[in-house]
């Protein structure tokens, strides 16, 4: 009962933009932990795809394996092994793994 009564007493009538503070904290911390970082992302992404040339080695999103055979507006035509040839759309390019693929391995000494 006394929790009640508690409860339903009127709260002070200052506040304003404290009330408001946690919630511009939220979408501050949101947008740098979280927006800022993809859209980061995607702009590499993009560049790195624009850069990209016929005779590069690639591997898609999905895991295919090739190089760039033709490059259209918004294709690629990609050879894989034994000389098969599939056009992909330039989104379905894997930045992170195609890096991978073309950065020179460090051998180690064992």
């Amino acid at each position: 009962m006394t929790a009640t009564i508690f409860l339903m007493q009127p709260t002070g009538g200052g506040g304003g933009i404290m009330g408001f503070l946690p919630m511009i904290l939220i979408v501050i911390v949101f947008y740098f932990f979280m927006i800022r970082p993809q859209m980061k992302k995607q702009k590499d992404q993009k560049k790195y795809v624009d850069e990209l040339k016929k005779g590069d080695r690639i591997i898609t999103n999905s895991g295919m394996h090739g190089r760039i055979y033709e490059v259209g507006d918004t294709t690629f035509l990609i050879e894989a092994e034994g000389g098969t040839r599939i056009r992909f759309d330039k989104a379905a390019i894997s930045l992170e793994a195609s890096k991978a693929l073309n950065t020179p391995s460090v051998a180690t000494k064992a």
